[in-house]
């Protein structure tokens, strides 16, 4: 069974940064893609970014892309978000998840694990 430990999240003026980890114990961590997703209120849970089992590999969403980055330190078992120029539509609840396969898909059935979430504020 995995377990996965969101940390980081908080309030942030716009234009700010924030750093996101996600530890995870249970299992050969290392051998899995990751990703992150968020949910805002009053919406679904949408996909921001994956990561592939060795790091060689990232995908973002649109909305995110060029601001924020994903990266992972599998000897820590942590996977990260480092986000930049934070807008206030970034404000959601923030999961980090386990993909079934080595690559990490960009919808939810892909994940087998989620964390609780780390909740991320942009203030305006």
């Amino acid at each position: 069974q995995v377990q996965l430990v969101e940390s980081g999240g908080g309030v942030v003026q716009a234009g700010g940064s924030l750093r996101l980890s996600c530890a995870a114990s249970g299992r050969t961590w290392g051998s899995y893609g990751m990703g992150w997703f968020r949910q805002a209120p009053g919406e679904e849970r949408e996909f921001v970014a994956r990561i592939t089992w060795n790091g060689g590999s990232t995908y973002y969403a649109d909305s995110v892309k060029g601001r924020f980055t994903i990266s992972r330190d599998n000897a820590k078992n942590t996977v990260y978000l480092q986000m930049n120029s934070l807008k206030p539509e970034d404000t959601a609840v923030y999961y980090c998840a386990v993909d079934q396969g080595l690559v990490g898909g960009i919808t939810e059935s892909s994940y087998a694990y989620w964390g609780q979430g780390t909740q991320v504020t942009v203030s305006s």
